[in-house]
């Protein structure tokens, strides 16, 4: 019996030795012989890019430098051309921002409705979320300014964001509901074990741990949002675009316009997504 239970311990021993450790021989290595393979229980995840020039630097700091030497070594037309497309920058921000704003509130609702066991409210966020977004955003926009304009009297700056608050908010809402959906049901269970209502556990538990999850993806929403603030130039808000497409109807210098609106755009991005980035870092650093 001793025996036995000996050769059992060396035999376990053995394999211990050999654990996280596969031999293999690969016929198109110069290296004759085994190749010794060291594996791992933890998840193959791609280390964080940290070089010097990574792709977000690359871009970033490239963007800024042909903006540089275009203005500075090249003048005419360049540099008026960026004091006029920059003068839109307010205006882009300022639609952008109380958009997103309108966008967090309606999305909250609907998430909230297409969480809840109310059938009405559920079959309502649910028809809100499909028609919205089976509508593209500029239709929205025109149908808005030039439709019921003319009946609710709305002007452009009201217009661009309650449109965008609109389409941008069906999003939202299921941004919400995934992120409602995302907190284990034990949750739930154990606030109300605890003596909770349903109410307070989804205020005081359920939401403050769905806000962390959703916070990068509105921010992902929000240089989304940015970007398709573009459209607003068709309403004549004389944002970025549209004080270039004003500068080509007088100059006809359609490249080299576009070539600065599409830079100016393009370092704004890249600037939002970092900061969306260190976001989601210091959120998983803090668990």
């Amino acid at each position: 019996m001793q025996n036995e239970n000996s050769q059992i311990n060396s035999e376990a021993k053995k394999r211990k030795a050999h654990l996280g450790k596969l031999v293999s021989v690969d016929p198109r290595s110069p290296k004759k012989g085994p190749v010794t393979i060291m594996m791992t229980d933890g998840v193959l995840i791609p280390k964080k890019d940290t070089h010097v020039f990574n792709s977000w630097r690359t871009t970033f700091f490239g963007s800024i430098l042909l903006l540089v030497v275009l203005v500075v070594f090249k003048p005419e037309p360049y540099l008026k051309i960026f004091q006029v497309c920059a003068s839109g920058i307010p205006v882009t921000f300022e639609c952008t921002i109380f958009a997103i704003l309108g966008a967090i509130v309606i999305g909250l609702f609907c998430g909230l409705g297409s969480v809840s066991k109310h059938v009405v409210l559920n079959r309502i966020s649910g028809v809100y979320v499909e028609l919205i977004r089976g509508i593209p955003l500029l239709v929205q926009l025109i149908f808005i300014y030039y439709a019921l304009g003319k009946l609710a009297h709305i002007e452009g700056m009201a217009a661009a964001i309650v449109s965008m608050a609109i389409c941008f908010g069906a999003y939202m809402g299921e941004i919400v509901r995934s992120g409602i959906q995302a907190i284990p049901k034990g949750q739930m269970e154990a606030a109300i074990a605890l003596g909770m209502s349903r109410t307070q556990a989804f205020v005081n538990v359920i939401l403050p741990q769905a806000v962390k999850i959703i916070l990068p993806s509105i921010g992902n929403e929000f240089i989304s949002m940015l970007k398709d603030s573009s459209l607003v130039s068709t309403i004549a808000l004389s944002d970025i675009l549209r004080r270039g497409r004003e500068y080509i109807s007088r100059t006809f210098l359609s490249l080299e316009t576009m070539l600065v609106v599409a830079l100016i755009y393009l370092i704004i991005t890249l600037m939002l997504s970092r900061l969306v980035g260190l976001m989601e870092e210091r959120l998983s650093s803090n668990g």
